[in-house]
């Protein structure tokens, strides 16, 4: 039984991030999350609690084998949801938060804000500046002005709870590294994948689901392939 693959995006998204990706795989169960963390709403953030439990439950919904990717933020839920899932066959972090145990977005910062961060800190979510130059550097013009449109904001909460549990201990995990990438440093990420069992690379920017969707899941097949 070929793995179903369960896409978590990053900070800011939500499902619709991957629709460019899953026409690429017709041949393979894509079943992407919206984590309650991201939203349109800066009172009503979910927690990573809260996008532990939305990635635990898609999971478990499969009834098969699956990968899990994680983007950007999103391997930080991957992380905490899945140490011991049934069912994961591989982790897959995409110029990802690859952290461990006791670690935190916010802390890995070492308390310096990125410029392109607009953090709210008294009500408790950050959003972006220029996402155009750092999340879609390499994004037709077009499809990174209606992506923008669709961002939304980023619970500060879920940056800041640390990590109990670091699941690429225990699940096989491969590392994709975006060699363009602006928002998350080439060098950072490289640091980061040492803790995976494989490294791959793209040339691409933040976000090569939509800049080099094809690229993307061609990587991702054989991620499936391989198990």
């Amino acid at each position: 039984m070929s793995p179903a693959l369960v896409l978590v995006h990053g900070a800011w998204h939500g499902a619709w991030a991957w629709d460019a990706l899953r026409p690429e795989l017709p041949d393979v169960e894509t079943i992407a999350v919206d984590l309650p963390s991201s939203g349109p709403d800066p009172r009503s953030l979910g927690t990573l609690d809260d996008d532990v439990a939305v990635v635990r439950a898609a999971v478990a919904a499969v009834g098969g084998p699956v990968v899990v990717v994680g983007h950007s933020y999103g391997g930080v839920p991957i992380t905490e949801a899945l140490d011991g899932a049934d069912g994961v066959v591989r982790l897959v972090y995409l110029t990802a938060m690859m952290m461990d145990v006791g670690q935190t977005v916010v802390g890995s910062l070492r308390g310096t804000w990125p410029s392109w961060w607009d953090v709210h800190q008294d009500e408790g979510y950050i959003d972006t500046r220029n996402p155009e130059g750092f999340l879609y550097g390499d994004v037709d013009a077009g499809v990174a002005e209606a992506a923008v449109a669709r961002l939304g904001h980023q619970s500060l909460v879920a940056y800041s709870t640390p990590l109990t549990v670091a699941a690429w201990k225990t699940v096989p995990s491969t590392y994709i590294v975006c060699d363009e990438d602006a928002a998350l440093a080439p060098r950072a990420q490289e640091k980061m994948a040492e803790r995976a069992g494989r490294v791959r690379h793209l040339p691409s920017a933040h976000s090569p689901f939509l800049s080099h969707p094809e690229d993307l899941a061609a990587l991702l097949r054989e991620e499936l392939a391989a198990g």
